[in-house]
């Protein structure tokens, strides 16, 4: 079974860290605690329900237990990394697909590899405006020219 915890948001990370340490020292069959980044507030463990249950209870910052399954398909966009086969440049000129500049075209002025956005000028505009994106929301339109 693959339960949710719901937590105190932003401390998930603490929430694990206390579940890891009493799973190890008190021996519960727990097969799997997971994190997904983008779903703040919420952990997924995975174990039987009474572990589960003796698992959770009294951890600091733990606000629930959500007694039902969740299937594997559902969890799989978060453990599958996703695919970025282009590597933007500052310099290229993109077209955002996402967005309600959707259709606009713009060059890259910033890049974050980490976080996967880029800071961007539109092309268009009469006052260039840096705007932050996901690199997800854009596709390649020209690249820099060496």
């Amino acid at each position: 079974m693959i339960a949710t915890i719901r937590t105190t948001t932003g401390r998930e990370n603490v929430v694990i860290d206390s579940l890891t340490t009493k799973i190890q020292n008190e021996n519960i069959p727990i097969q799997s605690l997971f994190h997904p980044e983008e779903l703040r507030g919420y952990i997924f463990i995975e174990g039987g329900e009474e572990e589960i249950e003796t698992a959770v209870k009294n951890v600091p910052h733990v606000r629930g237990f959500i007694n039902k399954d969740v299937p594997m398909a559902q969890l799989e966009r978060f453990l599958i990394a996703e695919k970025s086969e282009v590597k933007f440049n500052v310099g290229d000129v993109v077209e955002i697909i996402g967005s309600p500049f959707k259709g606009e075209r713009a060059k890259i002025s910033r890049v974050d590899e980490t976080k996967a956005e880029i800071t961007v000028e539109f092309l268009e505009a009469a006052i260039p405006i840096p705007v932050t994106i996901s690199v997800n929301s854009v596709r390649m339109y020209e690249k820099k020219k060496e």
